[in-house]
Formats: structure tokens, C-alpha cells, sequence
């Protein structure tokens, strides 16, 4: 009695691959190969793909790329991403939509790495910045100033990432060595006003009042003098700020907000002494403990080994409430007070 199964049988090609698998080793599944158009059929399509053999589209893939060969006729040209190398008759399945999209992300990196000015359209705003679009990806640009939406900016890549679809675009470095000249009016020490033109999680972007060519960056340890999560949690775009410039380099200009108020941890010292008691609220944990928001602006660390690891922390401690502490130390140099929870 014959006995039948569910395992797929192998094709030529496929038996090729698996027997002969260093002939084959140079066209690899991920990789852009150019695809001729041999044959539209209703639900599917087929491709010469020169010294490779043919090409099959079908499937999702078919019907994600119906715009994209709708008006392609025979014997044209396209870009194809190899899907599989023993597809649907043994041939090898291919995805245009996937080709359209890495295609795109190589020419940026193109654009990027050779620091090309290109002119795009502000499309759009939001509390971070402006969004305008890259082939057919949409981009970020820290600039706050809605008036721009609508009109065409000169741009250069900043950062990009298509695992993530993250494409930064900055004006500022388009504008070149105008901005270079720009900057060396100024100096370190300067305090400048400025306009909140844009909000990441790393830090906020300002623009120079009297000079809004000039975009600084306030680095996320620069903006307090307190532990913040995010520059959004004391900023808002379009707020004015006094800001010191505290580094210019290459036209890049580093700037402070907290340089320009007091630093409580002059004072730690004469406020806190070790042995004390104080009361203090958990802030948040991480890997080492969990920080305490104290009086002054200051905070403590209680270190994870006084409950023996960090989830038996998380069982005795609840952030945002308040507990009792005992100081074992006060290291003001190193912005440093070492609690420990009073048993």
C-alpha cells in the first residue's frame, strides 16, 4: 500500500541548490537581481533573469506589485528581490514590492555617503519637527517652524535606519560652509536665546533667535540638573530658552540649558550628611537600583544587593511612593548620595 505524505517534492533546481550548492552560491535569497518580463499570466508573472534562469511573482507578493507592473510591458525591465530559490515550478520566487523599498533605502545610503543636498517638501508637522518625504519614505527634520510646511527645503541625510523605517534629514548640514561662517561669531561661553525648534529622546534642538540659521543640540544630561526620561518631560517646542554654548566643532554647536542655573550638588553636602534619616520617593529602577527623589533637586541611589536582586527590589518598592532612608554616603564630586531603606 502506497504510503503518502505531506513533504514536498523537490524540483530540479531545488536538487541542484542542495547537490550542487557552490554553483548556485552567488545568488542568494535578499539579493536585488534585474528581471525581464517574459509573460503576464491572470495570477501570476514570469521574469528572465539571464544566467539565473526564470523568475516567478505570485502569491501576496502578486498582489502587493499589481501597481507596480501594471503599465510594465514585455520585455521590460525591473528591479526583483529574490524571495526563495525553489519557489512555486521549481523557479525562483521573487517580490518587487520588497525590491521598490530596498532599492529606495540603497539610494539614500548612495545620497548620505556622498553628503548630496537634495530639495524635498515639508509635507507635514508635530511636536518634534517637520516631516517631509524621501523617496517615498517619510522623513524627520528637527525644525519646529510650521511656516516651512508646504514649501521646499535643501536637505542632507543625517541618519537612517530601514530596519526601523528612521530617516533624519538636517537642514543645517545642507547649509554648509554659510553655517560655518555663521558659527564662528560666536564663542564658548556665549549665552544666547534660542527657540525649542525640535524634541528626541536624546536631547532638544534650538534655533538662535538672532540667527535662526543656527541650530544647536542641548544633549539630555545638559537640559537638568535632575535625572529626566525624556527632554519632553521639561520642554515644549516653541519654548524660549537662555542657552550657554558650552562646545563648537566642524559648525556643530553644543549648548546647556543647566549650565545657566544653580547646580544643587554644590550644596549636597551641607544639606545631607551620612547617617541621617530622610524621607524620599522612588523615581524609577534601573540594573543598579532604584533612584530617590530627595528635598533640594537631588537624588539617591539605593543599590539592588540591599534586597538581593532587582525583582525582589520590584516586589518591596512601588514607584512614586514615598519610604524612609538612611544615608550611608554623600559623594557631591561624583553627584552621588548612597541610601539604604530603613529596615
Amino acid at each position: 500500500m502506497a504510503v503518502i505524505t505531506n513533504k514536498r517534492l523537490t524540483s530540479p533546481i531545488g536538487q541542484l541548490i542542495k547537490n550542487e550548492a557552490d554553483l548556485v552560491s552567488f545568488l542568494k535569497i535578499g539579493d536585488l537581481i534585474e528581471a525581464r518580463l517574459l509573460k503576464k499570466a491572470p495570477r501570476r508573472i514570469y521574469f528572465d533573469l539571464g544566467k539565473f534562469g526564470t523568475g516567478i511573482l505570485y502569491g501576496s507578493e502578486f498582489l502587493n506589485a499589481r501597481n507596480l507592473v501594471k503599465d510594465l510591458e514585455l520585455d521590460s525591465l525591473i528591479s526583483a528581490k529574490v524571495a526563495d530559490l525553489d519557489g512555486e515550478e521549481g523557479l525562483v520566487e521573487l517580490s518587487l514590492a520588497g525590491a521598490h523599498k530596498q532599492k529606495n533605502w540603497q539610494e539614500l545610503k548612495e545620497w548620505r555617503d556622498s553628503g548630496e543636498v537634495l530639495e524635498v517638501k515639508v509635507i507635514g508637522a508635530n511636536s518634534g519637527g517637520l516631516v517631509a518625504e524621501v523617496n517615498q519614505i517619510k522623513a524627520f527634520l528637527p525644525v519646529s517652524l510650521r511656516k516651512f510646511v508646504g514649501q521646499d527645503l535643501k536637505v542632507k541625510i543625517l541618519d537612517f535606519n530601514p530596519r526601523t523605517t528612521k530617516l533624519i534629514l538636517s537642514e543645517k548640514e545642507a547649509v554648509g560652509e554659510n553655517l560655518k561662517e555663521l558659527v564662528s561669531k560666536y564663542a564658548v561661553g556665549d549665552v544666547v536665546d534660542g527657540v525649542i525648534s525640535g524634541l528626541a529622546d536624546f536631547g532638544a534642538f534650538v534655533r538662535f533667535v538672532d540667527t535662526p540659521a543656527i541650530e544647536g543640540l542641548v544633549h539630555i544630561s545638559e537640559i537638568d540638573h535632575r535625572l529626566i526620561d525624556s527632554p519632553k518631560e521639561v520642554l515644549k517646542v516653541d519654548e524660549s530658552v537662555k542657552v550657554k554654548i558650552i562646545d563648537i566643532k566642524d559648525g556643530q554647536v553644543s549648548l546647556s540649558i543647566k549650565a545657566l542655573t544653580p547646580n544643587p550638588w554644590d550644596k549636597a553636602g551641607e544639606v545631607f550628611r551620612a547617617g541621617e534619616e530622610i524621607g524620599g520617593r522612588l523615581s524609577k529602577f534601573n540594573p543598579f537600583g532604584a533612584y530617590i527623589s530627595l528635598d533640594h533637586d537631588l537624588h539617591g541611589l539605593v543599590h539592588v544587593s540591599e534586597f538581593g536582586g532587582l525583582e525582589e527590589m520590584k516586589k518591596e518598592l512601588e514607584p512614586g511612593k514615598e519610604y524612609r532612608f538612611i544615608i550611608e554616603s554623600v559623594k557631591p564630586e561624583e553627584k552621588r548620595i548612597i541610601l539604604k531603606i530603613k529596615k
